[in-house]
């Protein structure tokens, strides 16, 4: 079964007990048991829900995993890997990580004793060199948020594997439709299910799919007993993206193409960040292990003055946080998504100031690129 057929056709369709082609919003928090402890599978909305239940199976389906798991935030997904692990254990990171990864990592569960280094995750060697023997996991960002660097899934796994390591991966930018870091020998896959997934910006969300029966077991514990999960309403509007997923991010990227040639040339624009340049550093890595390079294109600007100029006359690319909708969006990652990294820290990884982030959506792209050519000029 190919990716668009899998968004569709993945899972059972619609609701067997009244052929209703989707999948009804379950909106209960209890179920009437036949006996005591006799029940239809489902007992209390936190445990499980069946329109939350077919969002699990499904994006389990797509990422090509064992089990999944939907969340109320992409940050309560991460919170919940993490609860997989112990006081004094540790954790290798991705070092230009979301602002939010950042600082949940370095400013909650430190207080709970986990442990973290962040190093640059697309060198293995230094990703070796930080595997202490309290290490349980290797986690990592790809493409990164911003600067969209490219970590090797299979070469990190690999290593993972050689140390008894978990290796997790942040598939937001790539969505399953590009990326399955399963299938390349990743053990945990998350996404901010806010951004591609849902894809219209009407939901927060994040959704986790494991390769095994243990972890399935282990993180199912974590959630229901600490009960960030997803409502119905919710899961029924992710599962009504998931279905678009494809064609989406087929007219994302296009579009990116274009407007990555119409930035590289333009004399206001001083650096591109984008996976799909074949100049990119992990050029060869990303045209291996995805079948696309997203949508997210980060640029450096000659001045505070152009980006000032360009926040203030944009038209179709609208100043918000977030990413992965329909329409583009435009931000200043350090006075936005990175605001939380110490000033000195977004220096050291060349998360600049003049720095600008943006997320192409499915407009017409010429309309986009005859908006960013007269907010730069």
């Amino acid at each position: 079964m190919r990716a668009k057929t899998k968004l569709i056709h993945g899972i059972h369709i619609g609701d067997p007990l009244t052929g209703a082609v989707t999948v009804p919003i379950y909106q209960t928090s209890t179920y009437k048991q036949e006996a005591v402890g006799k029940h239809k599978g489902y007992e209390y909305s936190r445990t499980g829900n069946p329109t939350r239940s077919a969002l699990e199976e499904t994006i389990a389906v797509v990422e090509n995993g064992h089990a999944g798991f939907a969340f109320g935030s992409g940050m309560a997904a991460i919170t919940a890997i993490m609860m997989l692990f112990s006081s004094g254990d540790h954790v290798v990171l991705t070092d230009d990580v979301y602002g939010g990864t950042y600082r949940v990592m370095s400013k909650v569960l430190n207080r709970f004793g986990l442990e973290h280094t962040f190093v640059d995750t697309t060198s293995l060697e230094e990703v070796e060199a930080a595997i202490k023997p309290n290490t349980k996991a290797i986690y990592i960002e790809t493409p990164t948020n911003p600067l969209l660097k490219i970590t090797d899934i299979q070469k990190v796994s690999e290593l993972a594997k050689q140390h008894n390591l978990l290796t997790i991966v942040d598939n937001t930018f790539m969505t399953p439709y590009w990326q399955t870091p399963i299938s390349l020998g990743a053990d945990i896959v998350l996404h901010s299910a806010t951004k591609y997934l849902g894809g219209h910006s009407d939901v927060v969300a994040g959704v986790v799919v494991v390769n095994n029966e243990q972890l399935a077991q282990d993180l199912h514990f974590v959630q229901n007993s600490t009960g960030g999960i997803l409502g119905p309403q919710d899961s029924f509007l992710l599962l009504r993206g998931l279905k678009t997923l494809g064609v989406r991010m087929e007219e994302h990227e296009a579009n990116a193409h274009a407007i990555v040639e119409f930035l590289q040339n333009h004399p206001k624009v001083k650096k591109v960040y984008y996976p799909g340049l074949e100049q990119h550093p992990n050029y060869e890595t990303a045209k291996q292990q995805a079948n696309g390079f997203g949508a997210i294109v980060s640029f450096d600007v000659d001045s505070e003055e152009t980006l000032t100029n360009l926040m203030s006359k944009v038209k179709y690319f609208t100043l918000a946080e977030s990413l992965g909708a329909v329409e583009s969006l435009i931000s200043v990652p350090a006075k936005m998504t990175h605001a939380s990294i110490p000033v000195e820290r977004r220096a050291e990884l060349g998360i600049t100031d003049t720095l600008v982030r943006i997320s192409i959506g499915i407009e017409d792209g010429e309309d986009l690129i005859e908006d960013l050519e007269q907010a730069l000029s």
